[in-house]
């Protein structure tokens, strides 16, 4: 099926894409789409793909569901329109960002400069029903996004995973360590961030991984 995405992922996902499970998980979703509110806007499922794609990515983070709040996602892991108010996690993000690496809190919690930088914030799950956490997982997106981990662990080098929180760090399973820097710890979440998401210093950890393999950093 002819699924809209940029041209380097079209290329190596384009087999998921013609499988059974995607056509039956493209089925569910466009039915979930016409019966019921669904996050993010259709439009933006592959916003993740579009903004970061797979010839540029230098730094993957993955989430698990979307936001399923009014007006939060919008394809990024843990990002939220401008105008919309910061969730507790990127909240924290933001916090080790400033402890790790001097830089002020920004006024707006939207995530796309990080993706156009190579960043892919991916979740697991790509959609969800509104307010019902977890509604879409366990139709078909795990598969095709473990297929996404797996096609950058095979084909490139020297990527470098954010990993937070155990549902996180099980994905990460799917990556060769020996090619490509692998960053663990708690999620940033309050329930979980004292626990060592604080003091990770992932970010500036990151930065010197990719300046040590001349690589651009990321400006966070």
């Amino acid at each position: 099926m002819d699924v809209k995405i940029e041209k380097s992922w079209k290329t190596r996902l384009q087999v998921e894409f013609e499988a059974e499970y995607f056509k039956n998980l493209t089925d569910f979703v466009k039915s979930e789409y016409q019966n019921h509110k669904i996050f993010p806007p259709a439009k933006n499922i592959f916003s993740a793909f579009e903004l970061s794609s797979f010839d540029d990515t230098r730094v993957v983070i993955i989430g698990q569901d979307p936001y399923h709040g009014d007006g939060q996602a919008h394809g990024l892991c843990f990002s939220v329109q401008e105008g919309t108010r910061m969730p507790p996690s990127l909240q924290n993000i933001f916090k080790e960002i400033k402890d790790d690496l001097n830089i002020d809190l920004p006024l707006h919690g939207c995530l796309n400069r990080w993706a156009e930088q190579g960043v892919l914030l991916l979740n697991a799950t790509l959609t969800v029903r509104a307010h019902q956490a977890g509604s879409h997982q366990n139709k078909g997106w795990e598969e095709f996004t473990d297929a996404v981990i797996k096609a950058l662990s095979r084909e490139k080098e020297n990527l470098v995973f954010l990993l937070w929180g155990a549902y996180a760090q099980r994905k990460g399973e799917l990556v060769d360590k020996s090619k490509h820097y692998v960053l663990e710890s708690p999620h940033p979440s309050p329930f979980a961030a004292h626990r060592g998401f604080f003091g990770n210093k992932h970010f500036s950890k990151t930065n010197a991984f990719l300046k040590n393999n001349e690589l651009k950093e990321i400006e966070w």
